[in-house]
């Protein structure tokens, strides 16, 4: 085959530095726009991002020449410093290391982005600790808890 053709989608999910409740509505109005943007000039198609106070999820397709790691500490990276100099009460943001990050099968893409982009009404019932164990789990991925929120 003479092109590289690949459908690999990721739902990866991280969160700021201590989980500290500093994404309001104000950031994260301009956050998602400016996170879809990062990703899709780095040849990702962009198919949802949401989160919450301390957290957020990005939907995309993985380009062909881009490795996961690579993609998201370029994102966390031009992100952490937008926001330090967008939001003047926030020069001391960071995100916290590491991300998770779960395959989505096509088939299952509109229920992932349904559940992403519901984040609002499930977090009224469900801590992001709680929601990112759950999602671990669901995965069958072994963690060691007390090297989870380092």
């Amino acid at each position: 085959m003479a092109e590289t053709l690949t459908n690999v989608l990721l739902h990866a999910v991280f969160s700021t530095k201590g989980r500290s409740k500093v994404l309001d509505d104000a950031v994260r109005r301009r956050l998602w726009p400016y996170l879809t943007k990062l990703l899709q000039n780095r040849g990702c198609r962009v198919y949802t991002v949401n989160g919450g106070l301390e957290h957020v999820h990005v939907v995309f397709r993985q380009p062909t020449d881009r490795a996961t790691a690579e993609l998201l500490r370029d994102l966390k990276t031009n992100s952490s410093k937008w926001i330090r100099e967008s939001f003047p009460d926030r020069r001391d943001f960071a995100w916290q290391r590491g991300y998770a990050g779960f395959s989505v099968s096509y088939s299952n893409l509109e229920a992932v982005c349904k559940y992403v982009d519901d984040q609002e009404l499930h977090h009224r019932r469900h801590s992001f600790e709680d929601e990112l164990i759950g999602l671990l789990k669901k995965n069958e991925l072994h963690f060691d808890e007390k090297y989870l929120w380092s």
